[in-house]
């Protein structure tokens, strides 16, 4: 059901809040490794290690967080960039969150539709349809914006709806093999022919899903989307829908 926005004033003025993602990792990096360099500083036996995983650790609650609050946001600018967006296509974006992919693909879509899906859990702070669409009317694209509680696995679209279908971090939360295949069949069955799909997931996932569909490229978004380290790192597929012959 497609939710209706509340009383959020178009441009109020204040950026949009995307939140953290799994805000509770870099948490946890970073209390790791401030135990570690306490207990360096202390001069407990191994300190040298102590520090050095200390540092790392901190390091990594660094990256994760350029990452989750800059990082993503200046990639997915470029991407969207390169999708060749002509400001007419109507776009769906699985598991929006707060909207940072979703709301960059409204701003290119002045005669479009940017469609937003989740069910909103806590993957990422504060996820709401309601603070989605504060967030698009602070970026003054409330009136092409609009997003539903769907879940992946059985899109309420019909087929051939859309020209772009995007998705951030999102289908590799889905526990099973079989769910996540299903959320990529839903995926292509809801994009036009000549469609573009474009899925940002870890590397190990992202070839699993090319290797599901049969086709497609893969390529790293490289550091500025990693998620602590380059174990953590990104991959986006790209694919196109085919025409039927």
């Amino acid at each position: 059901m497609s939710e209706v926005p509340k009383a959020f004033p178009e441009s109020a003025g204040q950026r949009p809040r995307y939140g953290v993602d799994a805000p509770g990792v870099p948490v946890l990096f970073a209390a790791a490794g401030a135990a570690c360099c306490l207990a360096a500083a202390a001069r407990w036996p191994g300190r040298i290690p102590l520090a050095a995983a200390g540092t790392i650790l901190l390091a990594n609650a660094a990256v994760y967080l350029h990452t989750t609050l800059r990082g993503k946001l200046r990639i997915w600018e470029r991407e969207l960039d390169r999708a060749g967006l002509q400001g007419h296509e109507h776009l769906l974006d699985l598991g929006c969150g707060r909207g940072a992919v979703l709301i960059a693909a409204a701003r290119r879509l002045p005669a479009g539709r940017a469609v937003g899906a989740d069910l909103w859990t806590r993957d990422q702070s504060g996820n709401s349809p309601d603070l989605t669409l504060a967030n698009a009317a602070r970026a003054g694209v409330a009136d092409r914006v609009e997003v539903h509680t769907a879940d992946m696995t059985a899109l309420p679209f019909p087929d051939d709806s859309f020209d772009v279908v995007t998705s951030a971090m999102a289908i590799h939360n889905i526990r099973s093999p079989e769910g996540r295949h299903r959320a990529l069949d839903e995926a292509l069955r809801v994009l036009r022919p000549g469609g573009k799909l474009l899925i940002a997931d870890p590397w190990p996932m992202a070839r699993k899903y090319v290797a599901h569909l049969g086709h497609g490229t893969l390529r790293s978004l490289g550091p500025g989307y990693w998620y602590g380290g380059p174990w953590l790192g990104v991959t986006l597929l790209s694919a196109v829908k085919e025409r039927p012959s």
